[in-house]
């Protein structure tokens, strides 16, 4: 199997959300209220993968603080991690899951080289191999560090929340639902998460919601 379409730059989001603008009106009206859709592009590798574990389950705020510590103390590499004893760890704020996390994906061995060549579906399943990384923080990996074009994360609550008011749905779509809705915007989901993401905070500002 291929890797299909990577986003590289703002004119793919924009080629893409073009598409799917020109495949359904609501997606058409979505867009004229976002304005132009963010690249979101970001670096590949082991630190970005600890650093969403890191993210989990703790405000924005207390993740800056905790990834701000372990950047600062060197803990951004497999071998660091791998190094560190349990004192290094807790000293920089990871809770005991997360050390745990953290340890198993730093023996975990995958090549991220490597990684950026395999199928979509190959690199799920790679990375929520680790303890610790689930079905969403493996597709945002995709998304957003490998530029995966037809990657959803179809379990996140802003996402099911912006396509039921984007859609009229009587409810906010679950995991399953989400994923039959969103194959009709294949090859290029990644896009229509982009837009949903946007159209959620206009909707919630809209609405008086923060």
């Amino acid at each position: 199997m291929s890797v299909g379409r990577i986003i590289q730059g703002p004119e793919d989001v924009a080629e893409g959300a073009a598409w799917l603008a020109e495949c359904d009106p609501r997606f058409a009206r979505a867009l004229a209220e976002t304005g132009e859709l963010p690249l979101r592009r970001k670096p590949q590798g082991f630190d970005q993968l600890l650093s969403a574990i890191v993210s989990q389950q703790v405000s924005t705020a207390s993740a800056a603080a905790i990834w701000a510590r372990v950047e600062a103390a060197g803990l951004t590499t497999p071998e660091a991690v791998a190094r560190a004893s349990e004192g290094d760890l807790r000293a920089v704020g990871l809770s005991r899951p997360k050390m745990r996390y953290a340890r198993a994906l730093a023996e975990a061995g995958i090549d991220y080289d490597a990684l950026a060549h395999l199928p979509d579906d190959e690199v799920i399943a790679t990375l929520v191999a680790v303890p610790g990384i689930g079905h969403w923080t493996a597709e945002i990996y995709a998304m957003f560090s490998l530029g995966r074009a037809d990657v959803f994360a179809h379990g996140d609550l802003a996402l099911q929340e912006a396509a039921r008011i984007l859609f009229d749905l009587p409810e906010r779509p679950r995991e399953k639902a989400m994923r039959e809705i969103a194959r009709d915007w294949s090859p290029w989901r990644g896009v229509a998460a982009r837009l949903l993401w946007a159209y959620y905070r206009v909707a919630k500002n809209r609405e008086g919601v923060r």
